[in-house]
């Protein structure tokens, strides 16, 4: 298999990179000190499996795993942890490959066999376990085949059209492979549904103000969002909006 490593510590991948050039099984195809850069690589070099390390500044292991299923072809990853085996044995239980730092052959062999796609429950799970930070820090779009990351403190609102959503954000606007369901959930303490297909960032609201029709729009702040998009808010989300501004 190919193999990526990303670890923020370079003894770590110094490590990794000996015992599977020893294996003779295996090729390291590059590697990477922080999630961005795994993002970069394994859209260039499309990697069978990734060894991620969990906890590194910046994107963490789990965010840049969950970023990896926006690839039309998604690698296989092993984590990377120095927590416990007690809490290891709730990963293995879960069939997630994973490996015990300080890293040994054996473990590493076992690891790349369990090497698995992960789900974004299986994920969230893990997140749990590590005391990892959720909900995520970023979203993630394909550009021209390229994937760019969007800081969610850049967001002003998510829009749904059919089975397409599109983000709004500083730097204009991109389709995401995310349901408006699965973001309002992710995110409810950050968004607000103002109607059936559009979540909108609750600091970005400036006001609520009646149109000519009477009905009730969002205005939000430093934004031409409005121009491009309805803004209205639905009666059945007027109360919940409210309370929620209240709240902020």
């Amino acid at each position: 298999m190919n193999i990526l490593i990303v670890d923020d510590e370079t003894p770590a991948r110094d490590r990794l990179r000996q015992l599977i050039d020893d294996s003779g099984q295996h090729t390291v195809i590059g590697e990477a000190a922080n999630g961005e850069q795994a993002l970069q690589l394994a859209g260039q070099l499309k990697p069978d499996v990734v060894l991620l390390d969990i906890r590194m500044p910046g994107l963490d292991g789990i965010e840049t795993a969950y970023h990896f299923n926006a690839f039309n072809e998604p690698p296989a990853v092993v984590f990377t942890t120095a927590y416990d085996e007690y809490a290891i044995q709730a990963f293995e239980a879960n069939a997630i490959g994973y490996i015990l730092k300080p890293v040994r052959r054996e473990r590493l062999d076992r690891a790349l066999a369990q090497a698995a796609r992960l789900s974004r429950e299986k994920l969230g799970e893990l997140a749990m376990h590590e005391g990892v930070g959720e909900p995520r820090g970023h979203i993630c779009a394909r550009r021209q085949g390229e994937l760019k990351l969007i800081a969610i403190a850049d967001i002003l609102c998510f829009f749904a059209d059919q089975k397409y959503v599109t983000v709004v954000h500083n730097d204009g606007e991109d389709l995401i492979d995310d349901t408006l369901k699965t973001l309002e959930t992710e995110f409810a303490t950050q968004f607000v549904r103002i109607h059936r297909a559009a979540l909108v960032a609750l600091n970005r609201i400036e006001a609520l103000a009646k149109n000519d029709d009477g009905q009730l729009e969002v205005r939000l702040r430093g934004s031409d969002a409005g121009s491009r998009h309805p803004l209205q808010v639905s009666r059945r989300h007027v109360a919940d909006l409210r309370r929620r501004l209240k709240g902020k």
